[in-house]
């Protein structure tokens, strides 16, 4: 028989899901594919969370969403947690000098959420990356910044708990990422030399709460001709500056 922390532990995992699959939602049958939950069960979870508003069918669809009560939720809590709005200007700011997508992450546990996505001028775009999207830390610049700097002992403890490379191919191997993860603390920057979908390029700053903790990321994608030499450097640079004075704003916040 489940607990109830087994029970809340699932329908955590169905949410995060339907969350990384909006706003197209997702059949029963995918999301227990991506929980690894049997679908009767998974069925059960939807059926009940509809009741409380929490889900809901887009109409004509198989498919499942978000509901409005999560956002009712949500919204009493983002005075507390949201620092978007802080983050919003610097995202545009970078996507505005460097002409790339820019992206501002936050670490939820063992994964990044994509909240804030704002496309530069160049009409070349990568659309790895989006609003919602949910990667483990390690994958992507962002995921690999944040990583980067947490301190040793908890970025070993989760490289001992997780296997990247069935999802994410070899390059996720703990050698190669470990050897990313150096080269990022060397440089203060990471960089995803199309390591998700060849020649999509990236690279990702660390963001750090009051208690200089890495609690987000700030990123740039694009094509990988625009991710090469002196550009390299000068995108480097301004992700640094970016982030560094996110920082400080944040922590003013007392985040």
């Amino acid at each position: 028989m489940n607990t109830p922390l087994d029970v809340l532990g699932r329908c955590a995992a169905v949410l995060r899901v339907l969350s990384g699959r909006e706003p197209g939602g997702a059949t029963t049958t995918r999301v227990a594919a991506d929980t690894g939950l049997p679908r009767p069960t998974v069925h059960r979870l939807l059926v009940g969370l509809e009741r409380e508003g929490l889900v809901e069918r887009l109409p004509g669809s198989a498919n499942w969403v978000l509901g409005a009560e999560l956002y009712l939720l949500g919204r009493t809590a983002a005075e507390r947690y949201d620092v978007t709005r802080c983050a919003r200007p610097f995202v545009q700011q970078l996507a505005r000098r460097t002409g790339e997508s820019a992206f501002f992450s936050a670490r939820r546990g063992d994964e990044t959420v994509c909240l804030i996505r704002e496309d530069g001028s160049f009409p070349i775009r990568s659309h790895v990356l989006y609003e919602g999207l949910r990667l483990p830390l390690g994958v992507a610049s962002a995921g690999l910044a944040i990583l980067a700097h947490l301190p040793e002992r908890d970025m070993d403890l989760f490289l001992s708990r997780v296997e990247l490379t069935h999802e994410f191919g070899s390059a996720h191997a703990q050698d190669r990422l470990r050897s990313r993860i150096a080269d990022t603390r060397r440089r203060g920057w990471a960089l995803n030399a199309g390591h998700i979908v060849e020649g999509s390029w990236g690279m990702g700053a660390a963001v750090f709460d009051s208690r200089d903790q890495p609690g987000w990321a700030l990123s740039l994608t694009g094509v990988e001709q625009r991710f090469t030499g002196e550009r390299q450097d000068e995108y480097g640079r301004l992700l640094l500056e970016a982030a560094h004075q996110l920082s400080q704003a944040i922590g003013q916040r007392g985040e």
